[in-house]
């Protein structure tokens, strides 16, 4: 079976893109990451992405009219490399309707909570306050709403004791770095959306 053309789209480091341009060059990896975009020039990630021996380049959001515009360009650049999926890693765009509907269950994304709980931003201190005994991370197809769409993927950490938001940011990045690869493989191999089927869970995942 061919390998499926991932591209990976990021605004900064992108510590989420390393972990899936590494698990990609395994030979029985379903994926390969093809193409790299930031929409930030000064992105870490793209001078990361290149090291690897990915391709990467930058589409400046600034330098577009509009948002539909910016997307007509992504869209472009993501033909033309002739992409299947597009995973989302620290890609701090909010997107169209319009861009989630062109690539509807071929794009997907990782949200640092256990999804639906602390949709959008400062997930871990949001944790922390409504102390929650468990915390995670999850890969989710993408639709309209923020941090909404079918789950493919989740992993817990327990909340500790004295964490603080960076102790606990840190435990869950550690299991997004394995969680985002083991989710793309899915997908990769043809697992589609199934709203009505319990969330997986990482455990239930055979992971690169």
């Amino acid at each position: 079976m061919a390998r499926k053309r991932v591209a990976i789209l990021i605004s900064d480091r992108g510590s989420n893109m390393l972990s899936l341009i590494e698990a990609a060059q395994r030979p029985d990896y379903p994926a390969e990451i093809a193409l790299v975009i930031s929409n930030r020039a000064d992105a870490a990630g793209i001078d990361l992405a290149r090291a690897a021996g990915v391709e990467a380049m930058v589409v400046p959001s600034r330098a577009y009219a509009d948002r539909a515009a910016f997307e007509a360009e992504l869209t472009r650049q993501l033909e033309a490399h002739r992409i299947e999926i597009v995973c989302l890693a620290g890609f701090m765009r909010v997107l169209t309707p319009a861009f989630v509907a062109h690539w509807r269950d071929r794009l997907i994304n990782i949200h640092p909570s256990l999804l639906p709980a602390f949709q959008g931003l400062d997930t871990h201190a949001r944790a922390l306050a409504a102390g929650v005994t468990e915390h995670g991370c999850t890969v989710h197809y993408v639709r309209e709403g923020v941090d909404d769409g079918p789950i493919i993927a989740q992993a817990k950490v327990p909340v500790r004791a004295g964490d603080t938001t960076e102790t606990l940011a840190a435990r869950v990045l550690a299991e997004e770095h394995r969680l985002y690869p083991a989710a793309l493989a899915l997908v990769a191999a043809g697992m589609k959306p199934q709203p009505a089927v319990s969330e997986p869970d990482l455990a239930a995942i055979k992971l690169p």
